[in-house]
């Protein structure tokens, strides 16, 4: 949690910094040629604020949940095989207590699932097994934490986008009628805001899409480690008890 809300943070603080930045090089430079990034802070502008800001925070949220989450994965990542052979050695070597110690002294969703198993070794590899399936279910939960919140301002972005869309279609309909007049000057400020809404709506879905289907592929990657990794080491106690 103190690390979603430090990369939250930073986020935050660096999207707030460079905009006044680009407000204040707006200022300084030239008129004739703005900046690709001023030119992003006028369009920001010109969607309008009230509409703007909920997708800008919509991607600064989603991308710190996302960034902490990738973080996680990569830590929880485990060369299950090199695992799997110290296992083995040290149950050779020194039995159970030995093995635990191994798993205990490595990192990641799959030694602790290790952890657990070996501490029911003692009640027969059907409780082994057991014991594995319930807590792999626990790790796997704890790997798909936060990706309901990616999949909901992916869904919100663009909704936003819309939002603002309808918003500014109506706003051109009323410059219409308050006008008596269709011409493109009467309607444009509020086809502006539609359509600049509609694609800041649908660049966050974007980033942030991308963002969750590398989550799930590492996850699956994860859980399909744990899986196979579950299974050898069942082999290998199996292989332990009947060497005794």
């Amino acid at each position: 949690m103190k690390k979603l809300v430090s990369i939250f943070a930073f986020i935050a603080v660096l999207a707030f910094s460079t905009t006044q930045a680009y407000s204040q090089d707006a200022q300084d430079a030239p008129t004739e040629e703005a900046s690709f990034q001023q030119q992003i802070k006028d369009k920001f502008i010109e969607g309008g604020p009230p509409f703007m800001w909920p997708i800008l925070i919509c991607l600064i949220l989603g991308l710190a949940i996302s960034i902490e989450r990738i973080i996680t994965l990569n830590l929880a990542t485990t060369n299950t095989k090199k695992l799997l052979a110290q296992i083995e050695d040290a149950l050779a070597k020194g039995g159970i207590e030995a093995a635990k110690d191994v798993t205990k002294n490595t990192r990641g969703p799959v030694a602790s699932i290790f952890t657990q198993g070996l501490m029911r070794s003692s009640e027969g590899i059907e409780m082994v097994e057991k014991s594995i399936v319930s807590y792999g279910g626990v790790e796997m939960a704890r790997l798909e934490r936060g990706l309901i919140w990616v999949s909901l301002f992916i869904s919100l972005g663009p909704m936003l986008g819309f939002f603002g869309t309808v918003i500014g279609m109506v706003n051109a309909f009323d410059a219409i009628e308050a006008a008596g007049d269709i011409s493109p000057t009467v309607v444009a400020n509020g086809m502006k805001t539609a359509l600049i809404t509609t694609v800041g709506g649908l660049i966050v879905g974007m980033i942030l899409q991308t963002l969750y289907n590398y989550l799930v592929s590492k996850i699956d990657s994860l859980v399909n480690s744990m899986e196979d990794a579950s299974i050898t080491l069942v082999d290998i106690l199996v292989k332990h008890k009947l060497s005794k």
